[in-house]
Parts: C-alpha cells; sequence; structure tokens
C-alpha cells in the first residue's frame, strides 16, 4: 500500500494527498492515517514542501466528509434501505447513528479516529438533516486537528509510516479512549483549580 502511494505522489505531485484521500470512499486500499503520515514523512525528508503538503491532505479530509455529508442530505432517503440490505455497510450506518444519538455532533470528531466510520458518520449526518453550519462547524475543526496530529506523527516516523498506520488503523478506538482520558483528566483538573479558587474567595479573612 505504501509502495502505491508513492508512486501516485511521484506521478501527481502534491495533489495525490488530495486524491488519494477522496478515493478512498470508494475502497483505495490506502488507511487515511498512512495517507496523511505519509505527507509528514515525505515533508520532513524535504521531498515535499509542508505547507502545501498539509494544506492538500487536509482539503481532502474536508472534501471526503462533505461528499459523504451531501450524499446523506440529498440521496440519503433514497440510498438507505440499499445500505440496509448490505450487513456490512449496514452495520457500520447503525453504529454512526448509535454514536450520533449518544454524542451529537461530538461524533464527527469521534469518527475520525475509526476506519470507515470517518466516512460513513458525515453521511449519516446528512441524511439526519443536520443543518451545513452546524456540520461544518464539527466537521472541519476536527479534520484540521487531526490531519495536524498525523501529519506531525509522520514527520517523526518517516520511513516506518506504513508499520504504525497498520497497528493505529487496527485499533483505532484506544486512540479515542486515549483522548477521552486526556479530555476527562483536564477537566477534572479544571473543576478543583476553580472549587480550590471559589475557597479561597469565600474564606473570611
Amino acid at each position: 500500500m505504501y509502495d502505491i502511494l508513492l508512486n501516485i505522489i511521484e506521478e501527481v505531485g502534491y495533489f495525490a494527498l488530495f486524491l488519494v484521500l477522496c478515493l478512498g470512499l470508494i475502497g483505495l486500499p490506502i488507511p487515511n492515517e498512512a495517507v496523511v503520515m505519509t505527507g509528514g514523512a515525505l515533508s520532513e525528508s524535504g521531498v515535499l514542501l509542508p505547507v502545501p503538503a498539509f494544506i492538500m491532505t487536509c482539503l481532502g479530509i474536508c472534501s471526503a466528509m462533505t461528499f459523504g455529508y451531501s450524499i446523506g442530505r440529498f440521496a440519503g432517503s433514497k440510498l438507505s434501505n440499499w445500505f440496509s440490505s448490505k450487513k456490512n455497510i449496514g452495520k457500520f450506518v447503525t453504529k454512526s447513528e448509535q454514536l450520533s444519538e449518544r454524542y451529537g455532533g461530538y461524533a464527527i470528531s469521534l469518527s475520525l479516529c475509526l476506519p470507515f466510520l470517518r466516512h460513513v458518520t458525515p453521511y449519516v449526518m446528512g441524511m439526519n438533516r443536520m443543518p451545513y453550519k452546524r456540520f461544518a462547524l464539527f466537521a472541519y475543526p476536527s479534520a484540521f486537528v487531526w490531519t495536524l496530529a498525523y501529519f506531525i506523527i509522520g514527520s517523526f516516523v518517516g520511513d516506518q509510516v506504513q508499520n504504525l498506520s497498520d497497528h493505529i488503523y487496527k485499533y483505532g478506538i484506544w486512540v479515542i479512549y486515549g483522548l477521552a482520558a486526556i479530555l476527562l483528566g483536564f477537566i477534572v483538573y479544571k473543576y478543583v483549580k476553580g472549587k480550590q479558587h471559589k475557597n479561597q474567595v469565600e474564606r473570611p479573612m
């Protein structure tokens, strides 16, 4: 897979990063994580310039999410029965709907860490008639942060991108748990600090 990606980049240049992320929607067998980390690795090695490479990868992720949302918004009712009849696809649609019911718009951010669900969840949001402005509010900042994180990782791991991306692709759910633990720790920290500050203010002189 890594060799395929490098060949495409060699032929097409920066646009390959955008193109491959879009083609991921139709089953190109290259994980998004590998594409973004490869962009970072090639930027670090001097083959690509960092800023154009990052912009193309980020736009690729955003365009794929927007395409999925648009399909769900304008053709979701026609495709829902077909998706339901396909066992493999149907189960991902069901999982995306469960994520949506539980986390609302934040399901878009969470789904970025989960293979295939990152493609299905925008479709589900469109099918559920989420307003585009609300979709954009969750989708594009999340895509920027997700892309930046993997781009930076790629700049550090270099030619180990393929091995690392295989592990991340397989254990993406643990990425969510890790991020959730960090977020929970930050919330607890802010809560404790707030209580301490309040007690100091209320303490009689």
